[in-house]
């Protein structure tokens, strides 16, 4: 018999459903048993009699919480159930996988073990409703992009993830055997998005895996997450970069919103709203400007740069300032961008680049890249380059490459803003750092 969803079940009153779900509940009566039996679009009772089937009674006081169960019954209304008003009636069971007891931990209990621990068991913890919300939520984000993305006019590309020489700075590389030779695990798709525009691509995006060998024990770095990127040629500046990620955003927010918003409510306590366009815009010297008045101090070694402290306070004065939850901090130092990004000509030390925060947590990075070659050069060699590991990078601006520019944003990341989720964790089906590599 063809399965029926648990949310189908009104649409079927008076005839015979097969159910396929998990063992939420078992209420083992002296004469009665009561499964409640979830799936993923909801929980249903199931009613048996146990004097009407003594050895199928007895086989169900022997399941564990959590079993895989295929049920065949009749769907009856009964006005007491508290589930919907209706429940199945039994008339048989096939016990796909019983689970053993005890369970590590019961993942719909009041009270949960610490995170790390739940991480051990992550196939458990993804069985809540919240934590396979955020999936689902992924996925529209994920389909809202790519479908704005093509209504423009942009290609998607995969990039190679294994590389002959290190992608943008250098550091933080995980280092591959590869026969005879050293590879290393890609940082960024960034030189390869800048190929495509090389060969006339004009508007391409990824959506893929990026690893960082970076030794971060906080609340919004991994080793290896998924990368957002898009790049776009014949442009102006890094106003354009900005203005499209503005309004592609706000796609990807009205969809979520559409589909997901009193569940987003219900679940993570957020009223979702759809960020209004244009974005607040600061200088990093107004930014700067900003926390010296905030009274906002940064380490003497983020000097040109943003601490996670100064995120969010630049986060909650544009929230209280402007009423919006993303800034565009532009215009960053030549010191703390890589040497491809395009310097402004009338301040060289400054480069046509940005950052954008969300809820105070940096999201995206991006700017207008430098594609005139002997100006590329210069640059790699100011910033204390040896040109020959990136020569094959160069010669792409050597025959005709446009202007153009593009971003880098971490999914996970966006999940944490859009859902206000405490660590980058919750947003990632698993979490790679530097202590963990299992499951």
């Amino acid at each position: 018999m063809e399965r029926t969803f648990i949310k189908d079940l009104k649409t079927k009153i008076g005839q015979q459903v097969t159910l396929k779900g998990w063992l939420h509940t078992l209420r083992d009566q002296k004469s009665m048993q009561f499964l409640i039996l979830r799936d993923r679009t909801g929980l249903v009772q199931i009613a048996h009699w146990k004097k009407g089937n003594p050895e199928l009674a007895e086989a169900i006081s022997a399941l564990g919480t959590e079993s895989a169960l295929t049920i065949t019954g009749k769907v009856v209304e009964n006005e007491v159930v508290k589930l919907g008003g209706i429940e199945v009636q039994l008339e048989s069971l096939n016990i796909e996988n019983n689970a053993e007891l005890p369970l590590p931990f019961e993942p719909f209990s009041d009270t949960l073990p610490d995170q790390d621990y739940r991480m051990d068991w992550r196939y458990l913890d993804l069985r809540r409703e919240r934590n396979r919300l955020v999936f689902e939520i992924q996925t529209c984000a994920e389909q809202a992009m790519r479908k704005y993305w093509i209504e423009n006019g942009f290609i998607e590309i995969h990039s190679p993830k294994i590389m002959g020489t290190p992608s943008e700075s250098g550091a933080e590389l995980f280092k591959v055997e590869y026969f005879d030779r050293t590879a290393y695990l890609a940082q960024s798709p960034q030189f390869y998005k800048q190929m495509a525009q090389a060969a006339g691509f004009e508007r391409i995006f990824e959506i893929g895996p990026v690893f960082r060998a970076d030794p971060s024990f906080t609340s919004r770095h991994m080793t290896e997450f998924t990368g957002v990127d898009f790049e776009i040629s014949w442009i102006d500046s890094h106003e354009d970069v900005m203005a499209f990620t503005e309004k592609w955003l706000a796609h990807v927010y009205q969809a979520v919103d559409a589909k997901f918003h009193d569940a987003i409510k219900e679940y993570f306590d957020v009223d979702l709203q759809v960020p209004a366009v244009p974005f607040p815009r600061l200088t990093m010297a107004e930014a700067y400007q900003i926390l010296k008045g905030l009274d906002y101090k940064l380490p003497p070694e983020r000097k040109g740069d943003l601490d996670p402290g100064a995120e969010r306070a630049l986060g909650d004065y544009v929230k209280q300032n402007f009423g919006h939850d993303f800034v565009f901090v532009k215009d960053w130092p030549f010191t703390v961008r890589p040497f491809y990004h395009m310097l402004h000509e009338d301040n060289p030390s400054l480069t046509k680049s940005f950052d954008l925060l969300g809820l105070g947590l940096e999201i995206t990075t991006g700017a207008q890249r430098e594609h005139r070659y002997e100006k590329l050069v210069q640059q790699a060699l100011d910033k204390g380059l040896t040109l020959e590991p990136i020569q094959n990078y160069l010669n792409f601006f050597r025959y005709g490459c446009p202007p153009h520019g593009g971003l880098g944003l971490g999914l996970s990341r966006l999940l944490m803003v859009m859902l206000n989720l405490p660590s980058i964790r919750d947003a990632v089906y698993l979490f790679r750092g530097p202590n963990r590599l299992e499951p």
